[in-house]
């Protein structure tokens, strides 16, 4: 399984039969610098953990151009079919959706989801997640999104066990580097953490060194990996 890191919080994962993109913010990402459509080719599946901006991101192009089948909270999926997306399935806190070699599964997240239209008026879209992806072929790796830690992270590794975290660290609109430490460290037994969500927007901590030095000890677990390049787990 390849995952390649495009900066921010968004990914892709090809397992073989499947080439995934995880909240695809990346055509206006100011850290990704490569070509956006190359990046993308062949996306079979988008999966967004809720509909803020920088996490709905190119979606609604890639999918028009791929016909990807798009993964996303209920109405996030119905906005995404109003503006033409032909494939938004729908799924919400709790469900699994079931694909060729993998499966997701949405969890809670605590933040916010919304669209600021072209008017100015904002369009709620429902509750953000973090998502669980179980593959036939890999490891289990949980994008937690958007969230502040809270303590039924716990429940999520009794359930899933994920080996590969996604950890949000920017502080500001999500846990900053301090807290996320503590919830790798207290509630989760991650084989490969990958912090995100810093220095793409000038409100966020500038880099994870806060989440590096809380990990202290445990440093050999977080990887920083260069966007752009895939990398084998």
């Amino acid at each position: 399984m390849k995952i390649t890191y495009f900066g921010h919080s968004a990914f892709k994962i090809e397992t073989g039969k499947s080439v995934i993109l995880l909240d695809p913010f990346i055509s206006d990402n100011p850290h990704f610098k490569g070509d956006a459509i190359a990046a993308t080719e062949g996306t079979t599946h988008i999966v967004l953990t809720h509909g803020h901006f920088d996490h709905v991101g190119d979606t609604v192009e890639i999918a028009k151009r791929t016909s990807a089948q798009v993964l996303a909270t209920f109405e996030l999926s119905q906005w995404l079919g109003q503006k033409g997306v032909e494939n938004a399935q729908p799924a919400n806190t709790g469900g699994t959706a079931t694909f060729d070699d993998f499966s997701v599964t949405l969890v809670q997240a605590f933040h916010s989801s919304g669209h600021v239209e072209e008017n100015g008026t904002v369009t709620y879209l429902g509750q953000p997640n973090g998502v669980v992806l179980h593959f036939d072929n890999g490891p289990t790796l949980y994008h937690m999104g958007d969230t502040d830690i809270f303590g039924d992270m716990a429940l999520i590794e009794e359930l899933h066990q994920p080996k590969i975290g996604i950890v949000p660290v920017g502080d500001r609109l999500t846990m900053g580097g301090a807290v996320a430490a503590i919830a790798c460290r207290r509630y989760f037994n991650f084989e490969t953490i990958i912090p995100v969500h810093f220095g793409t927007l000038p409100i966020l901590d500038q880099n994870p060194n806060k989440f590096f030095e809380a990990m202290e000890g445990e440093g050999d677990k977080v990887r920083n990996p260069t966007i752009g390049e895939a990398f084998e787990v």
